[in-house]
């Protein structure tokens, strides 16, 4: 398929009536876009190409952009970055600052286009749009190819599990549509994915400023024999969610009344039936589901992405960020793991300090006992890291101050991921993936208090020349 049959949004909502309109696009499968990509690649004007071209704008819409004396470029064609850019300091700056999440159907499918920034400092809203995405559009600047940035990008990318990324290489009109420019960035960026083992690239020359190469293929460019980039997203496989397990973390313990004691919470993966043995952890007391209640009622499963309440046939004692498995499945208990991190923080990573570390529906403390090595952004290559700094990428191992389930992210999506807060300022200051779970590792000496961890990090940080040592090991030997 080389082009998209579109229709405008008001024609259909015309033709069909509001309720009509829904009915249609209801069984529709929803695919999750991201756009990332060095500073001025073209990501805002991509999404609104898109939007425009594939008639998914009401008239009010592109009135107003009319209207607006910052609508135009120089010459005198619409400035379709300012259908995503909706923040008074994005439009005055011509940049993208926060996540702008926009929504598009075709009669294939329907589309969640996730539009992040591709400034350096901003590299924490990137990431979070590309927590949820299932596909990735890097778009690359034709005039300067692969950035740092686009290194970046492209692996947080591929930790966060994205498995196919569509290289848009943009303003292909600037470089007079050169086969050589665009086959010397091909061959950079199949480097770069081998580099990452992402299994699945598509390398699509576009111009999201003249619309080429978005929904059919353009004269300009007849050396390329691919598929343009919108017929591309219809045809793309729409990846299964969750893990290989099944996790229901806790969120709520819902009792309104004597005679109903019920547990809320979203099914992050797999299935879970009435009747089914499960195991509560990290306590490990075992029961069976008596009831599995939605806001339609009584059901007999759930399945992921579900949020439901469950009652138990037993009473055991369960809290807020504890997790329900079936019991025939096997869960870690541990308090140590290996994880990469990205830091978002102006101030470094300190090693000894504890911080809040929110994992699904716990919060816990964490302490960073030891960096393992930084990432070069430039080569990806494995480098000693004496300290983290902002937008740093970094494999660290994690010590907590309790006994958890943990979940590798790899094998589990949904429970293997987590963010650090810092303590005092309540700023989220990392976000991490778990890589690799480490054996339980206890005191057995002595029981260390938070307080006494807390205050022996806070002397061996301002006074170093008391020749403190880290107070856990002292008693590592003790066992």
């Amino acid at each position: 398929m080389s082009s998209v049959n579109v229709t405008s949004l008001n024609e259909q909502l015309n033709t069909l009536g509001i309720v009509g309109y829904l009915q249609q696009h209801q069984d529709k499968g929803l695919l999750r876009v991201l756009t990332c990509g060095s500073v001025d690649d073209g990501k805002s004007t991509l999404i609104g190409r898109l939007l425009h071209d594939s008639q998914q704008l009401y008239d009010d819409q592109l009135d107003a952009l009319k209207r607006d004396h910052k609508g135009r470029n120089s010459e005198g064609e619409l400035e379709l970055a300012m259908l995503v850019d909706g923040l008074q300091a994005e439009r005055e700056q011509g940049i993208t600052i926060d996540v702008a999440y926009r929504y598009f159907s075709t009669t294939e499918r329907k589309f969640i286009l996730a539009d992040t920034p591709g400034h350096e400092q901003y590299t924490r809203n990137m990431a979070t749009g590309a927590s949820t995405s299932d596909v990735a559009i890097l778009l690359i600047d034709a005039r300067y190819g692969v950035q740092t940035q686009t290194r970046r990008h492209s692996f947080i990318c591929s930790q966060l599990g994205i498995k196919h990324l569509i290289v848009a290489v943009n303003k292909m009109d600037i470089v007079d549509y050169s086969e050589l420019r665009y086959n010397a960035i091909k061959q950079d960026v199949q480097a770069l994915m081998a580099q990452l083992q992402v299994p699945t690239v598509d390398v699509v020359p576009i111009s999201a400023l003249k619309g080429e190469n978005i929904l059919t293929l353009s004269a300009n460019m007849p050396w390329y024999t691919g598929t343009a980039l919108l017929p591309l997203l219809e045809t793309l496989p729409i990846p299964l969610r969750g893990g290989v397990g099944t996790r229901f973390p806790v969120q709520y313990v819902n009792r309104p009344d004597l005679n109903f004691r019920g547990f809320a919470g979203t099914l992050v993966s797999g299935r879970l039936a009435v009747g089914q043995a499960v195991t509560a952890y990290p306590s490990g007391k075992k029961s069976t589901i008596k009831q599995i209640v939605s806001f339609a009622g009584e059901q007999a499963a759930a399945i992921a992405g579900q949020a439901v309440t469950l009652t138990l046939n037993d009473e055991i004692d369960i809290s807020r960020g504890d997790w329900l498995v079936p019991s025939d499945e096997t869960v870690t208990l541990t308090n140590r793991a290996l994880a990469y991190l990205v830091w978002f923080d102006e101030q470094p990573l300190q090693t000894g300090r504890l911080y809040d570390l929110k994992l699904a529906t716990r919060k816990s403390s964490v302490c960073i006992n030891r960096l393992n090595h930084k990432v070069n952004i430039n080569t990806l290559a494995q480098e000693a890291a004496e300290q983290v700094a902002m937008n740093d990428i970094a494999l660290v191992e994690l010590e907590l101050t309790e006994t958890l389930p943990l979940d590798t992210f790899k094998n589990q999506p949904g429970t293997g991921n987590f963010i650090l807060v810092d303590r005092l300022t309540n700023a989220t200051v990392a976000a991490g993936l778990v890589q690799n779970v480490l054996a339980e590792e206890k005191a057995a000496s002595a029981d260390i208090s938070v307080f006494e961890q807390e205050l022996n990090a806070l002397i061996r940080k301002h006074f170093p020349h008391w020749g403190a040592r880290d107070v856990r090991e002292l008693f590592k030997g003790d066992k």
